[in-house]
C-alpha cells in the first residue's frame, strides 16, 4: 500500500513537471515571436554616402530605414525609385533622410536652372574685384546692389535692390565651400521686374554689390525705379530795355565847363 501511494505521488510530480515545461516553452517562443516580428513604422529613404551638390541620384547612394510610428518628418521619400534620377541642389550628407525640396527634376535643365525658384529669374552681372566684395562672394550669400550715376556733373548713388540671393561665383554654383575666390561675374536670383532695375541701372552708370550679414533680418524687398536724369532748365535772359539817349549841350565860359540837357 505505501509503495503503491509513492509511486501514484513520483507518477503526479512527473506530469506536473511535464505540464511545466510545456508552458514555460509556449511562452519562450512566443516571446522569440514577437521579437523577431519587424517593428511597425515607416519606411524613409536616406542617404548611404555623401551627395555632392548637382549629383544625379543613383541607386548606389541611396538606402531605407524604418522609422517608429510618431515620427514622421514629412516631404520624404518612401521608395528608392521617387529619387532615383533626381539632381541634388544641395549637398546631402551620408545617413541624412531625403526631403523632397532638396532635389529637382533633371528635366529642369542643368544644375543652374533647377535650383531656381518658381517665378525667378538668373542673371549675371560683372563685378571689380578692386572696390567690390567680388572675393568674397559665395553661392548662397545675400546682397545689396547699389548704383551710381552721374547727374549734373555730380555723383548721386541709390541702393536699388536689397536682399538678393547669390546663385553662383564665376561658373561655380557649389555651396559647400568656405575659401573666398577673387571672381569676374557673380549670377544672382531676381525676379522679372528686379532684373528690369538692374539692367537699367548697370546702363545708367556703375553698380556695386554689398555683402549682407546672414544674421541680419530680411527687409521688404526694395525695387526703386532708377531715374533718368531730369534735364537741366535754363531761365531765359531777359533784355534789358536801354535807356533813351538824351542829348546835352556842353557851355564853356571862361574856366567853367557845363553840359546842359538840350530839352531843356
Amino acid at each position: 500500500m505505501i509503495k503503491r501511494r509513492g509511486f501514484m505521488l513520483i507518477l503526479i510530480s512527473l506530469v506536473m513537471a511535464l505540464g511545466a515545461a510545456w508552458v514555460a516553452r509556449n511562452w519562450v517562443q512566443g516571446g522569440l515571436r514577437v521579437h523577431s516580428a519587424p517593428p511597425p513604422g515607416m519606411q524613409v529613404v536616406v542617404a548611404a554616402m555623401e551627395i555632392p551638390f548637382g549629383t544625379k541620384v543613383e541607386s548606389r547612394h541611396l538606402k531605407t530605414i524604418q522609422l517608429p510610428r510618431g515620427a514622421e518628418v514629412g516631404h520624404h521619400f518612401e521608395k528608392l525609385e521617387d529619387v532615383m534620377g533626381l539632381l541634388a541642389i544641395q549637398k546631402i550628407i551620408a545617413g541624412e533622410i531625403l526631403l523632397k525640396e532638396r532635389f529637382a527634376d533633371r528635366a529642369a535643365g542643368n544644375t543652374l536652372a533647377a535650383i531656381l525658384k518658381p517665378d525667378m529669374r538668373a542673371m549675371t552681372v560683372r563685378v571689380d574685384d578692386v572696390i567690390g566684395v567680388a572675393g568674397f562672394l559665395l553661392p548662397g550669400n545675400h546682397v545689396d546692389v547699389v548704383a551710381a550715376r552721374v547727374v549734373n556733373q555730380r555723383a548721386e548713388t541709390q541702393t536699388v535692390l536689397r536682399d538678393l540671393n547669390v546663385l553662383a561665383v564665376d561658373q561655380t554654383a557649389a555651396q559647400d565651400k568656405d575659401q573666398p575666390v577673387v571672381v569676374r561675374a557673380v549670377t544672382l536670383e531676381v525676379t522679372p521686374k528686379q532684373a528690369e532695375v538692374l539692367v537699367k541701372a548697370r546702363e545708367e552708370g556703375r553698380i556695386q554689390l554689398t555683402l549682407r550679414n546672414p544674421s541680419d533680418h530680411p527687409e521688404p524687398e526694395l525695387v526703386a525705379e532708377v531715374e533718368a536724369p531730369k534735364p537741366v532748365v535754363k531761365k531765359a535772359r531777359v533784355a534789358e530795355t536801354p535807356a533813351p539817349r538824351r542829348d546835352s549841350v556842353t557851355i564853356i565860359r571862361g574856366t567853367n565847363v557845363a553840359n546842359v540837357d538840350s530839352a531843356t
